[in-house]
């Protein structure tokens, strides 16, 4: 795994994550759906119902918002390597062509602004 890019190890923790997530989803889910099976009074049985359905539906959500992050993560990271690398590749050119011209690359001094001191 040391040899992968980050971006994909990025996108194979979040599918992991996303499994993971859905399974803990489904469960809580479950147990709403238990606790309405063993509910005593039609109002009880009701809200556990609506609980049940509304963990999954608030579970789900939460679960593709984390997997979008995800991804978007693993994209950024993919772009800036990809930025990166061309920028040191025209860094390279440019030093070459330099070398070839016979041009020592000295880097220049800014020279630093004084203030005049206040009385």
């Amino acid at each position: 795994m040391a040899d992968a890019d980050l971006d994909a190890i990025i996108r194979q923790l979040a599918k992991q994550q996303h499994k993971t997530l859905t399974t803990a989803v489904k469960k809580q889910r479950d147990r709403y759906a238990a606790l309405a099976a063993k509910a005593k009074d039609a109002q009880g049985k009701q809200l556990y119902k609506q609980l049940a359905k509304d963990a999954l539906e608030i579970g789900s959500a939460t679960v593709k918002r984390l997997q979008m992050s995800a991804d978007n993560a693993a994209y950024s990271h993919a772009r800036s390597m990809r930025q990166a690398t061309e920028a040191a590749r025209e860094a390279a050119k440019k030093a070459a062509a330099e070398a070839k011209a016979g041009k020592p690359k000295t880097p220049k001094k800014a020279a630093a602004k004084k203030t005049p001191a206040k009385s």
